[in-house]
């Protein structure tokens, strides 16, 4: 990922975070036929490291919002997205043990905000459970190296800056529910510091 020095998220709590928020990564490996992003479990290369892209909030940025459009006219349009990416060596596990404390796991993280009735694995008969794992393979990345890109319109000058901010909570109701995240996003960010 190209990563210019006003982009970089080196923070891993922030990292953390993202992924956490936005857990369904995509996982890129390479098999015998180059890069893949399906059947990995069965043709991949162990020796080469994976890579899972978490994507969080996103927005298109029109130079309407820019003062410099009124200013010089010299502006393009872009996209503003947060992302990490996650590498990491590819193992694949079929222990139904491990697979069922990873499926209870990840039912139970992302039922726990659930005020009424959150679903357990306990509520599934245990026989369909059963059926169901026979189905299912694991895979585990541990990871070895994670990149962060924060591409927050940090490289325009301020009011270019407050213009996207204001641009992108004016549309959010009407276009994107991402808007308004961005939004948030960028007026948290100290580019001061950047």
């Amino acid at each position: 990922m190209y990563q210019p020095g006003h982009h970089r998220e080196e923070r891993l709590d922030v990292q953390h975070a993202l992924i956490c928020a936005h857990p369904l990564g995509t996982l890129i490996t390479i098999g015998a036929g180059g890069l893949i992003a399906n059947p990995q479990w069965r043709d991949r290369d162990p020796s080469v490291a994976a890579l899972a892209i978490f994507q969080g909030p996103q927005a298109y940025v029109t130079p309407s919002w820019y003062k410099t459009k009124e200013e010089t006219g010299k502006v393009v349009p872009t996209w503003n997205y947060v992302t990490v990416h996650a590498y990491g060596h590819m193992a694949v596990i079929e222990d139904r043990a491990w697979l069922l404390d990873q499926i209870n796991a990840l039912t139970n993280a992302m039922e726990k905000s659930r005020a009424h009735h959150p679903w357990s694995l306990t509520d599934a008969p245990a026989s369909f459970v059963e059926a169901l794992l026979e189905q299912i393979v694991g895979i585990e990345t541990p990871i070895d190296r994670v990149e962060g890109k924060w591409k927050l319109s940090q490289n325009r000058p301020q009011a270019d800056y407050d213009g996207v901010v204001a641009g992108l909570l004016a549309s959010a109701a009407a276009e994107h529910s991402d808007h308004e995240a961005m939004a948030k996003l960028m007026s948290a960010l100290d580019l001061k510091g950047s």
